[in-house]
Order: structure tokens, then C-alpha cells, then sequence
């Protein structure tokens, strides 16, 4: 009996291979349609069939010829930029931050907006989208996702922000509302996590499976990327390790999430947060408006401000190595605004105090991304997301 033929097979076939040419284009493009076929082990006819495919649906376009030996020159082809867009937003407890990509990665508007002196989240972020997409002359109907990272919970069944003790004004139902308000893809990532996202895409943690990213700013935080994927627990707590019980602080007991509108009492954030930072400087004579400034003060006075870094690191060790002990990671990137500060000085430390504290040694490293983590994490995440949809969604 003749085996069975599977249904839809060519069209996964098509699909697949014009997936693979869409990749190639954006990591190694302009290319032609000859080098498509080499690329990807496809015939001339194929590789022909497929750019005119991708190119009746707008994917890919002309951008030139390339001179060849005999006869006509050969049409370079590369991905559409407008073909889709994407937004990635930064929320913090003072400003939003939008930005708009197109869905090539190229970063063509970015817009903020002030949150202080409003109580409409909804408002404030549909003008900052809308500005974004606006400045970067692309349609809202071509913008096919919308990622915000934003401090907080957010509970992985539903995508909804459960807790963010420093923006009041957030609630549950509030990601509905944007959905409606946008009429696109809206989606909600913790700052962190989205941190850690533009960590494996494009800092310290590129082509590193497994790593964890220790935020050291305002507040203390942590995301955790295991075999590639991030971790965020059932509730989308993991990583919340400002709540983590150390030595030396007090252990924080609260009746409810919200019991403590300041955030967490006690525990690692009180030793590791930017209070406990400044009190560690104005300790050793060292001042400044922020504690990144305090830090980046001790950094420059050589011998005199290492005091500072050995106390900070000793203290940022007991959060770590809590982490590695459990985790093993082998890899410990240190984000964040006081961790850019203490640079490398900081990160020796950390990793040597981590060390002489545990059975496990990892590589401590300071953050590879020069600035805005969150909102590229986001614009990542999102980019990740479309080029799934409309490359996976090719063939009729």
C-alpha cells in the first residue's frame, strides 16, 4: 500500500524555506536571487520562486543590481523595513519612553513622556505610541506590537500587571484598556527581564544560555535566563530578590503585597538599594545626588574610594551568591545604574567575594548595553514576536 501523502506538506515546505531566505536577508542582506538559492540549498528555479512570492506580498523588495560576468546584472533583493513595526515602551515611576522599529531592527523614532503630574497610565501611554509611530511616519495598522516594560509583577496566565508598588496608578484591567485604546497587540514585561532580553540580543550575555542579570539602581532586581528561555515563575515573582532574606537585614513580613507602599522593608533591598548605597559612601566621605553618583565618585578617587566597592560588593555577594547556589549559572551580569557605575572594579570584586563565599564560581561581568536596556529589551521582544507572525505566515 502506497504510503499516505501529508496534507499541507508543500505549503510547510514553502513556509520553512521562505522563513530561512527572510533570516538570511535580514542577518546578510542585499542579496540576489542566485545567492538565496546558495544559501539556503534551493534550486535557481526555486530560490526564483520564492523572492517573487515574498515580493508579491510586500516582504521583500529591489534595492539595486549587482555587476556580474556575462549578461544582464544580477537584482539584489532585501526585506521590506516597512513591511511591519513595532514599538517598545520603558515606564517608570517619572517618564515614559516609546520607541518604533521597523521590522528590520532599525530604531527610527523615539519619544518621551512625562508621568508626573497625570492620573490617566492610558492616556499617557497612548501618546507616547501614537508619537512614536507618528515621528517614524508608520500607519498604527502597520504597527503590528506594542511591548511595555514596566516595573512589577506581571502574572504570566493573563499578561496583567499584579503589583508595582512605585506606580500606583497601574492595575489590573489596565492591559485590556491599552489593547482597546491602540486596537494593536499590547503586551506587558517585567523592566528586568526585559533588561536581560537586550542582554542575550545585543550585551554581555550574547550567545550565553544560561545567565543571570542582577539589577542594582533604585531597587534591586533579577532575571534569570535558563536554557534560553526566561524564567518567571508561576506567578511572575521569580526574581523579586529585593524581598530575598539576608544576613545582616532585617526579614520583612508583610499581611499583603501592598502592605508596605514604599516597597520592600528589610531583607536585600535594604542593604543593596540605593539608600543603603549612599549610606555606604557618606560612611567612607563619599556624597552625591544618586547613588550611581556616589559609586562613579568612589570609582575615581582610586585607593581612597575602595572602601565603598569593597562593602558594596560584599554586600551585592549575598544576593549573588544566593542566586548561584541554587541556579549555577555561569555567567552574572550586574545592570543597572549603580552597577554601571562601580564598572569593572565592582564586578571583580562581586565575583571575588562570591567565590570565597560559596562552592560555586561564576563569571561576573558588568552590562554590555550602553543605555535605555529596558527599552531595547522590549523593542527585542516585540521584533521576536512579529517576525514570527509575518515570516511564519508567508504561504497562502
Amino acid at each position: 500500500m502506497a504510503a499516505s501523502r501529508l496534507p499541507g506538506t508543500p505549503r510547510l515546505l514553502r513556509a520553512l524555506n521562505d522563513r530561512a531566505a527572510l533570516e538570511l536577508l535580514l542577518e546578510r542582506g542585499p542579496l540576489t536571487r542566485a545567492q538565496l538559492g546558495e544559501m539556503t540549498g534551493l534550486s535557481k528555479v526555486t530560490a526564483s520562486q520564492l523572492v517573487e512570492r515574498l515580493e508579491q506580498r510586500g516582504l521583500v523588495r529591489r534595492v539595486g543590481e549587482q555587476a556580474g560576468g556575462r549578461g544582464p546584472n544580477a537584482q539584489l533583493y532585501s526585506v521590506t523595513p516597512g513591511s511591519a513595526h513595532v514599538i517598545g515602551v520603558d515606564v517608570g515611576p517619572e517618564r515614559v519612553v516609546a520607541a518604533c522599529a521597523d521590522i528590520t531592527g532599525a530604531l527610527i523614532s523615539r519619544v518621551e513622556q512625562s508621568t508626573r503630574d497625570t492620573d490617566d497610565p492610558v492616556g499617557v501611554v497612548h501618546t507616547a505610541v501614537v508619537q512614536a509611530a507618528s515621528e517614524a511616519g508608520a500607519d498604527m495598522s502597520s504597527v503590528r506590537r506594542v511591548v511595555l516594560g514596566t516595573p512589577g509583577l506581571v502574572d504570566p496566565e493573563s499578561g496583567e500587571i499584579s503589583f508595582a508598588w512605585d506606580l500606583p496608578r497601574w492595575h489590573r484591567g489596565l492591559l485590556d484598556d491599552l489593547r482597546r485604546d491602540l486596537s494593536t497587540p499590547v503586551v506587558f514585561g517585567n523592566d528586568v527581564n526585559m533588561a536581560a532580553v537586550a542582554e542575550s540580543s545585543s550585551g554581555a550575555a550574547q550567545g550565553v544560555t544560561d545567565f543571570v542579570l542582577i539589577w542594582i539602581g533604585r531597587g534591586v532586581g533579577l532575571a534569570s535566563v535558563i536554557n534560553g528561555r526566561l524564567h518567571q515563575g508561576s506567578t511572575g515573582a521569580a526574581g523579586e530578590i529585593g524581598y530575598l532574606p539576608v544576613a545582616g537585614a532585617e526579614v520583612p513580613r508583610h499581611s499583603g503585597r501592598r502592605a508596605s507602599k514604599g516597597g520592600v522593608r528589610g531583607a536585600f533591598q535594604s542593604i543593596a538599594g540605593a539608600d543603603a548605597v549612599k549610606a555606604i559612601g557618606k560612611k567612607y566621605g563619599f556624597r552625591g545626588n544618586e547613588a550611581a553618583d556616589v559609586v562613579r565618585s568612589a570609582v575615581d578617587a582610586g585607593e581612597a574610594g575602595e572602601p565603598v566597592l569593597d562593602e558594596l560588593a560584599s554586600r551585592l555577594a549575598l544576593g549573588v551568591a544566593a542566586t548561584c547556589v541554587v541556579l549555577d549559572p555561569p555567567l552574572v551580569v550586574l545592570a543597572g545604574e549603580v552597577s554601571q557605575a562601580g564598572g569593572l572594579a565592582l564586578a571583580e570584586r562581586v565575583e571575588h567575594e562570591v567565590g570565597a563565599i560559596t562552592l560555586v564560581n561564576p563569571k561576573v561581568v558588568v552590562t554590555g548595553v550602553a543605555a535605555e536596556p529596558v527599552l531595547h529589551g522590549a523593542l527585542h521582544t516585540a521584533l521576536d514576536a512579529v517576525r514570527d507572525e509575518v515570516f511564519g505566515s508567508t504561504t497562502e
